[in-house]
C-alpha cells in the first residue's frame, strides 16, 4: 500500500478547496485557508528559485505572526525543514541555532534584524528574507543587501508545483530546546511525529472541526505550535493569533471570539485569573483549555473549576510533540494535580532512575519513559545525546520524575536533575513549590537546593508576594509544616517582585540562583 501523504501544505490546500470559516485572525485581519495556501505556495516558489531544496532548513525569527505560518507551509510545500527560533535568544545563541541547523534560508522580522546582522557573517544562511508585509513590525525605508524583502516573494501569483508528498519519516521541524543547561539541542520532529500528536489530541480531547483556538504561547515552542494550533488550522477551525501574551487582551479575545480551545502554561493561566472582570466574563464556550509546560499547582485547577472552567492538565516535552499524557475534563477536580493518563497512541512506563528497572507498583517514583509514533527519532547532529536519551527497547527517557496512582493516573513530581538531596533524603522542588504557592499572601513560589555544611543541601525558597503583603520564613514554614515532612521545609527565604521565567514560561533555575544574596 502506498504511503499516505501527511504534508501540512497538502492538508491546507485541501481545506482551501471547500467552504470553511476564517482560518486565521491576526492583528484585526482575517485570512482564509485559500489565501494562506496561495501565499505559502508563492513563498515556496520564490525560495525554490533561490536554491531552497527538499531537506534544506528554513529558519524563522520573530514573534507570533501570519508570516510564521507562511514560512512553515512554504517549507512543507518544498519538503524543507522548518526551524522556528526562540525570539528571546541573544546573538551568540542565535548564531548557534543557525549554525547547528545549517539553515539555508532565514526569515526575520524587523525587530530582530540588528541582532541577526551581528552574526550573519558566521552563519550559513545564503538567503536572508526580511518581513516587510506586516504592519505590526514595520520596516523603515527599503531594505537593502543582504536582505530580500518578503513582499518581493509574495503577490507574484507564481505558486509553482504542487506540494511534495511527505510521509511519517520525513523531517518536518527542528525545535531547539530551551537550553537551561548547556547549548540548546535540535529536537528532530518528523511529519509523522506532528501528525500523530494531532491524532492523539483529537482522540481524547473534546476538540471539533470548527474549533476557535486562541494561540498566544510562543509558536517557536512545541506547545504553542502543535498542542492545538496546527491541528485547528488544518482541520477546518479558526486560529485567533496574538503576537504575544497580554492577560487583559487574552480575556477580551476569549470573550469576543467565543474561543473553544486554548493552550497555555500555568503562569499564563494564573495571570489571566488576576485580570479584573475575569470572574464575570462569559467563558462558556471554552471547552478545552489545556495547561502544561510547567508544574501545575492544584489550587489553580480548583480556582478555574470554581468558575466552571475545566482546566485540563497535560504532560509532555518538545521530544513528544508535545503531549504524552492528558487529564480528561470530567476528572479535573477529582484528580487535581494529575497529568492524567497516557494518550491513546502512547506508551508510558516508570523506571528506577538509578537501575533503570521498570516500576509497576502504584506510588513508586520513577523516571517517565515514553514510546510512540509522536516521539522524536533523536537530536540533530548529536548521536551521543540521542543514545543517552533512548534505551535499547526504544523508550525515550524524559528526565521527569512521576508516580502513578492505583487507577493509572500519573503525577509529575519534578525534573530528575532538579532533585535536592538533603541528609540523604530526596526532595522534589515541585512538591514543595505547590505547597508554598497555596500559602495565603504568596503569588508564586520556587525552591532550589543550596549548599549546607551539615546536610549537604537544604531548601531555599524564592517567593513573590501578593502586593501589599509581607511574609517571613517562619510564617511559610508554619504553613508548609502541615503538608510537608520537616526535612522538606525551606530554611532560607528570598522575596522578589516576580519569578524569572524563560520564553516558554518555565522557571529559570540559573536566574533564580542569581537572585539569592550571598550567605
Amino acid at each position: 500500500m502506498a504511503a499516505v501523504d501527511i504534508s501540512p501544505a497538502t492538508a491546507l490546500r485541501r481545506r482551501a478547496s471547500y467552504p470553511t470559516p476564517t482560518a486565521l485572525v491576526y492583528e484585526g485581519r482575517e485570512f482564509s485557508a485559500a489565501q494562506l495556501s496561495s501565499e505559502a505556495g508563492e513563498l515556496a516558489a520564490g525560495l525554490a528559485e533561490r536554491g531552497l531544496r527538499r531537506g534544506d532548513r528554513i529558519a524563522y525569527l520573530g514573534l507570533n505572526s501570519v508570516t510564521f505560518f507562511q514560512a512553515l507551509f512554504a517549507a512543507a510545500h518544498l519538503g524543507a525543514v522548518f526551524v522556528p527560533v526562540n525570539f528571546r535568544l541573544a546573538a551568540d545563541e542565535i548564531r548557534h541555532v543557525l549554525t547547528d541547523s545549517g539553515a539555508h534560508t532565514l526569515v526575520v522580522e524587523e525587530g530582530h534584524r540588528a541582532l541577526v546582522e551581528a552574526v550573519l557573517d558566521d552563519v550559513p544562511a545564503r538567503v536572508r528574507v526580511l518581513v516587510d508585509t506586516d504592519p505590526a513590525c514595520p520596516v523603515p525605508g527599503t531594505p537593502g543587501a543582504p536582505w530580500t524583502p518578503l513582499s518581493r516573494l509574495l503577490g507574484t501569483g507564481g505558486t509553482g508545483r504542487d506540494p511534495v508528498p511527505l510521509h511519517d519519516d520525513d523531517l518536518g521541524a527542528l525545535m531547539y530546546t530551551s537550553g537551561t543547561t548547556g547549548r540548546p539541542k535540535g529536537v528532530m520532529l518528523t511529519h509523522g511525529n506532528l501528525w500523530w500528536n494531532a491524532v492523539n489530541v483529537d482522540s481524547l480531547v473534546d476538540t471539533r472541526r470548527d474549533d476557535v483556538n486562541l494561540a498566544l504561547a510562543p509558536l517557536f515552542h512545541i506547545g504553542g505550535l502543535n498542542a492545538l494550533t496546527l491541528r485547528t488550522l488544518l482541520r477546518g477551525g479558526t486560529v485567533v493569533l496574538g503576537r504575544s501574551f497580554d492577560p487583559a487582551h487574552c480575556l477580551a479575545d476569549l470573550v469576543r471570539h467565543r474561543v473553544t480551545t486554548l493552550f497555555a502554561v500555568p503562569a499564563m493561566y494564573a495571570a489571566l485569573a488576576r485580570v479584573p472582570g475575569f470572574r464575570d466574563a462569559d467563558l462558556s464556550a471554552l471547552r478545552a483549555p489545556i495547561v502544561a509546560g510547567a508544574p501545575v499547582p492544584p489550587h489553580l485547577i480548583r480556582e478555574y473549576a470554581a468558575h466552571g472552567i475545566p482546566l485540563q492538565q497535560a504532560w509532555g516535552l518538545t521530544e513528544t510533540a508535545p503531549f504524552a499524557t492528558y487529564l480528561p475534563a470530567p476528572l479535573t477536580e477529582r484528580k487535581a494535580g494529575s497529568a492524567g493518563i497516557p494518550m491513546p497512541y502512547t506508551e508510558i512506563r516508570l523506571v528506577d532512575p538509578v537501575t533503570g528497572a521498570p516500576l509497576t507498583e502504584p506510588g513508586l517514583r520513577g523516571e517517565i519513559c515514553v514510546r510512540g509514533p509522536h516521539v522524536t527519532p533523536g537530536y540533530w547532529n548529536d548521536p551521543a545525546a540521542t543514545r543517552a536519551a533512548f534505551d535499547d527497547e526504544g523508550w525515550f527517557h524524559s528526565g521527569d520524575i512521576a508516580h502513578r496512582d492505583e487507577e493509572g493516573f500519573y503525577y509529575v513530581v519534578d525534573r530528575l536533575k532538579d532533585m535536592i538531596i538533603s541528609g540523604g533524603e530526596n526532595i522534589y522542588p515541585a512538591e514543595v513549590e505547590r505547597v508554598i504557592a497555596a500559602c495565603p499572601g504568596v503569588l508564586e513560589a520556587a525552591v532550589i537546593g543550596v549548599p549546607d555544611p551539615t546536610w549537604g543541601e537544604t531548601v531555599q525558597a524564592i517567593v513573590a508576594c501578593v502586593p501589599g503583603t509581607s511574609l517571613t520564613l517562619d510564617h511559610i514554614r508554619e504553613f508548609a509544616a502541615a503538608h510537608l515532612a520537616r526535612y522538606k521545609l525551606p530554611t532560607h527565604l528570598t522575596t522578589v517582585p516576580h519569578l524569572p521565567r524563560n520564553a516558554t514560561g518555565k522557571l529559570s533555575k540559573p536566574a533564580l540562583r542569581n537572585l539569592i544574596p550571598p550567605k
